[in-house]
């Protein structure tokens, strides 16, 4: 069983910034793919970002203001968000993809308001 971490939320201000981390009981070098979800009330889980072998997607929504990153010393994996907007309030969840199974945090909460 692998447990991911999640930290990192909280409340900011439109046009704001977070950075939200995750760790892993799993070394994330090992993994399929990593990446961050999220899910506002009423609304279904929607990719945010993901890191997979090779590449890194973006959900349309936030490019040019979030970037995916994985710090493997540190086995981390960090969502950096820029110019929050309203829309991106939501629970970010973490979610890491082994070959013993698909793996999720238990969010965190990113709430944007002024």
């Amino acid at each position: 069983q692998v447990q991911l971490v999640e930290s990192g939320g909280g409340l900011v201000q439109p046009g704001g910034s977070l950075r939200l981390s995750c760790a892993a009981s799993q070394r994330f070098l090992t993994a399929y793919a990593v990446g961050w979800y999220r899910q506002a009330p009423g609304k279904e889980r929607e990719l945010v970002a993901r890191i997979t072998s090779g590449a890194t997607d973006y959900a349309d929504s936030v490019k040019g203001r979030f970037t995916i990153s994985r710090d493997i010393a540190k086995n981390t994996v960090h969502l950096q968000m820029n110019s929050l907007q309203r829309e991106d309030t939501a629970v970010y969840y973490c979610n890491g993809r082994w070959m013993a199974g698909d793996y999720w945090g238990q969010g965190t909460q990113v709430t944007v308001s002024s």
